[in-house]
C-alpha cells in the first residue's frame, strides 16, 4: 500500500503544492457500507481476471500480513502449481487514495511483466469482499537471510547482488516507474537453490512518473530514504540512493546514516557524510567505495543514473572483484539485521491487524467536529481548540510542526485525508494499547513475559524450525536484564528503537545523539516514524 495522504489520481500525477483548488477527494467516505452495501458496490480494480478466486486457485497456508492485506500460498486447481496470493480487505480500503494505491500497484506489476528480477503477476481477482492479487512465489527467503547463511561473504558476492538490484531500477525506470521504497527485505530468492535469482517483491509505494515530473509524498524506510525526498521535491533519482545505502550495508553490515532516534537519522541523511574509516572498509576496493560515493552523492542531478551505475568499472568486473571474505563482523552485523526485523515484523503485524479497523472509528465524525467553519479542512487553529475539546495538549511549536508535516498540498490546512494521518499517530502517541496487543501475542501464558518457547512457537511460520541459532540470537538482543526471558519493558524498547544497530556501529556515543534530538526538536526538524523498518506512511512523525 502506498501512503496514507498523497492525493490519488491517474498514476502519472504529482502531488504538488500548486494543485491548491482541486475537489477534495475525500468527500466521499469509502468506508465498509460503501464498498459493500446494496447497489453502490465500489470496484476496485479496472480489469481483473475474474470474480470467484475459487474457481482456479485454492488458498492455502498464511505467508505473510500486513496492513491492508493478508498472503496466503495459493494452488492452482488445474496445475496443481504453487503461487502467492495476497488479498485485500476491502473493509480495509476506507478512502480514495487506500483504492487507487491498489489499482496503482497492479497496474505497475502489469507493467513490469516479463524481468527476470521482478515478481511476476498471475492473476487478479475481485469480490464483494476483497481484492485478491495472485503472484510468482519467493521461497528462497530474504537476501541477508542467504547472506548471513553462507560460510564465507565477499566484494564478490556483494557486486553480484548490487548488479541485479541496479538492473530492477534501470527496468523500472525504462519503464517510466519509481518504485519508491528499495530496501533489502524487498528482495527475496524464488528458490532455495544457489543458482536463483533475486526478485523485487513489493510494489506498493511504487508509482508512474513523466520525465522532469517531481514529487514531494515523504514515502519510503528511514534509512534508504534520499535527502530530497525529506525535502519534497524529488524524482527516480532517489532509487539510487536507496540502492547506494544497501550496498553500503552490503559492504560493511551497518547503514551509513544512523542515530538511535528518527530525527538524528533525517539529519544524517541531510548531512550525507559517509563513513569509510570503520571495519571493514579500509580492506574494501577503492572501486568499490567510489561507486558507493557516487550513488549517494546528495545532489541528485550529480548522482549516477542507474544505467552509470551498471557502466561503472566495479560492476563491470564485478567476477574480478575481491574474492576475499569481509570479515565475520559483517555476516554478524548483516545477521542482527535480519533476525531483528522477523520479530518486529510479527509484532507489527499484529498491531496493524488490532488497529486498522479501532483507531480508524469516529476519525470522520472527529474531523467534522473540528471543522468549525463547515469548509471540508480544519485550519491550525481549529486543530488546536478541537485537540484541547478532546483533552489533548500539544505545545504549539510541536503542533506546527505537526501542521506543516500532514499538509501535504500546502494550503495551510487539513482536508480529510490529510487529518486521518493525523488522528492514527495521535491515538498511538495517546497511548501503548498497540504495543500491549502484540506483547500479549508472543506472551500466550500471561506471565509477564515472553519466553523462549513463546518466541520459537510465535517465530515458527517465519524462520526455519530448525534455526535455534536465529531464536536464540533474538532472545540475546532483546533480553538486554540476560534473565533469558524478555519482559513488556525490553519488548517495548525494541520495537521504538527501530532496528538495533547501537551493538554494531561506534560512530556515535548515545549521549551525542540525545543532545543532538533535543536540538532538532527545539529547530523543528522533521522526525521520522520508522514503523519498525518496515515502511513510513507519509506523516507519521514524532512529536
Amino acid at each position: 500500500m502506498g501512503n496514507c495522504c498523497a492525493s490519488p489520481g491517474t498514476p502519472s500525477q504529482t502531488n504538488t503544492r500548486k494543485n491548491k483548488k482541486k475537489p477534495n477527494p475525500f468527500s466521499v467516505d469509502y468506508d465498509a457500507s460503501s464498498i459493500n452495501g446494496g447497489g453502490n458496490k465500489l470496484w476496485v480494480l479496472k480489469n481483473p481476471t475474474g470474480q470467484d478466486i475459487s474457481a482456479q486457485y485454492d488458498l492455502g497456508r498464511e505467508l505473510g500480513r500486513g496492513e491492508f492485506g493478508v498472503t496466503y500460498l495459493c494452488t492452482d486447481v488445474s496445475t496443481s502449481e504453487k503461487f502467492a496470493c495476497k488479498s485485500i480487505s476491502k473493509k480495509k480500503l476506507r478512502t480514495a487514495v487506500d483504492i487507487e494505491d491498489v489499482r496503482r500497484e497492479v497496474e505497475i506489476m502489469k507493467h513490469l511483466r516479463q524481468h527476470p528480477n521482478i515478481v511476476t503477476l498471475r492473476d487478479t481477482y475481485e469480490d464483494d469482499n476483497a481484492v485478491h492479487i495472485v503472484m510468482e512465489l519467493c521461497e528462497g527467503g530474504e537476501l541477508f537471510d542467504r547472506i548471513v547463511s553462507r560460510g564465507h561473504y565477499t566484494e564478490r558476492a556483494a557486486a553480484a547482488v548490487m548488479r541485479t538490484i541496479v538492473e530492477v531500477v534501470q527496468n523500472c525506470h525504462k519503464h517510466g516507474v519509481m518504485h519508491r521504497d528499495l530496501k533489502p527485505e524487498n528482495f527475496l530468492f524464488a528458490n532455495k537453490k544457489e543458482t536463483s535469482p533475486l526478485k523485487a517483491i513489493d510494489f506498493g509505494l511504487s508509482v508512474f512518473f513523466e520525465p522532469g515530473e517531481r514529487f514531494n509524498e515523504i514515502v519510503g524506510s528511514p534509512y534508504y530514504m534520499a535527502p530530497e525526498v525529506l525535502k519534497r521535491n524529488y524524482g527516480p533519482e532517489i532509487d539510487v540512493w536507496s540502492a547506494g545505502v544497501i550496498l553500503y550495508i552490503l559492504l560493511c553490515g551497518v547503514p551509513p546514516f544512523w542515530a538511535e532516534t528518527e530525527q538524528g537519522v533525517a539529519q544524517a541523511i541531510i548531512r550525507s557524510v559517509v563513513d569509510f574509516k570503520r571495519d571493514p572498509w579500509p580492506r574494501v576496493s577503492d572501486n568499490a567505495k567510489d561507486l558507493v560515493r557516487k550513488m549517494l552523492d546528495p545532489d541528485p542531478n550529480q548522482r549516477l543514473t542507474a544505467q552509470q551505475v551498471l557502466d561503472h568499472p566495479w560492476l563491470q568486473n564485478a567476477k574480478k572483484a575481491p574474492n576475499v571474505p569481509l570479515g565475520e563482523t559483517v555476516r554478524a552485523r548483516l545477521k542482527q539485521f535480519s533476525v531483528m526485523n522477523k520479530l518486529k515484523k510479527r509484532a507489527l503485524g499484529v498491531i496493524a491487524e488490532h488497529l486498522s479497523l479501532e483507531e480508524a472509528a469516529g476519525i470522520k465524525e472527529l474531523f467534522e467536529s473540528m471543522d468549525s467553519g463547515k469548509r471540508g479542512k480544519i485550519s491550525l487553529e481549529e486543530l488546536r481548540a478541537g485537540l484541547h475539546k478532546f483533552g489533548q495538549q500539544i505545545p504549539d511549536p510541536d503542533l506546527q510542526i505537526l501542521m506543516e508535516a500532514a499538509d501535504v498540498d500546502g494550503d495551510g490546512a487539513l482536508n480529510y485525508g490529510e487529518f486521518v494521518a493525523v488522528s492514527v499517530h495521535l491515538k498511538k502517541m495517546a497511548n501503548d494499547e498497540h504495543l500491549h496487543k502484540a506483547f500479549s501475542f508472543f506472551d500466550r501464558n500471561e506471565s509477564g513475559y515472553i519466553e523462549i518457547e513463546e518466541l520459537r512457537y510465535s517465530l515458527s511460520d517465519e524462520i526455519d524450525s530448525n534455526s535455534e541459532e536465529v531464536i536464540n540470537a533474538i532472545m540475546h538482543d532483546v533480553d538486554t536484564d540476560k534473565d533469558g526471558r524478555i519482559s513488556y519493558e525490553e519488548f517495548v524498547a525494541m520495537m521504538k528503537a527501530g532496528t538495533d544497530w547501537r551493538k554494531a556501529s561506534r560512530q556515535y556515543s548515545r549521549e551525542r545523539f540525545n543532545s543532538l534530538s533535543l536540538k532538532l526538536m527545539r529547530e523543528g526538524s522533521l522526525q521520522l516514524a520508522s514503523e519498525g523498518g518496515i515502511r513510513v506512511k507519509d506523516v507519521s512523525f514524532f512529536l
